[in-house]
């Protein structure tokens, strides 16, 4: 459930947001606070640069709050990621069509800031680099489900898939990851 305790009540994300809407930006700081730092993770994924990642994370809430779109009860957190998941794909495209100079110089794909972000712990690195490795839609998915607690049903509201494909996905994703960390030396992973 997406609540956070403030005082003595439980606060949901549809409360906040109605919160902004009513003209309190308290409202937006704290989806900011709960939300900035994960969305800004799950966009890297796309992007692979992370400070590319923040400036979409800020152009999520400003389109958000500024549009103030009606959100189903409950689904705030779903709203979001689908919101940064098609802004994120329409700016990859976008930058595709763009040459740089900084490409020239980029790391092998930005996997050393990524993984100061995740954490420097060997097995987190292990990980990390397994999940680049991935298929990106399993990827997705099990960032989604695992990292971000979305449901199933959220995650394929956020991907625009159905509840069965996010169910194989996740199967599939599993199992790819299990052999990538196997080969790694990690043993004990559970699929």
């Amino acid at each position: 459930m997406n609540r956070r305790k403030e005082g003595d009540t439980m606060v949901s994300d549809g409360d906040f947001y109605r919160q902004y809407l009513d003209g309190d930006d308290a409202g937006l700081e704290a989806l900011m606070e709960k939300y900035g730092d994960p969305l800004t993770v799950y966009l890297d994924g796309y992007l692979h640069d992370i400070h590319e990642a923040e400036e979409l994370m800020l152009d999520v809430f400003a389109y958000l709050f500024t549009k103030k779109p009606c959100i189903r009860e409950g689904g705030f957190k779903a709203y979001l990621y689908k919101a940064a998941r098609h802004m994120a794909l329409r700016h990859r495209s976008k930058r595709r069509l763009m040459f740089s100079l900084d490409a020239l110089t980029d790391e092998p794909d930005g996997q050393l800031l990524a993984e100061e972000v995740i954490g420097t712990a060997e097995r987190n690195r292990i990980l990390h680099g397994c999940m680049g490795e991935m298929n990106p839609d399993y990827r997705e998915v099990l960032y989604l489900t695992y990292f971000e607690g979305m449901s199933y049903a959220q995650a394929a509201e956020v991907t625009g898939k159905t509840v069965k494909q996010i169910t194989n996905l996740v199967y599939r994703g599993k199992e790819s990851l299990r052999k990538l960390l196997e080969r790694e030396g990690i043993t004990n992973a559970e699929p």
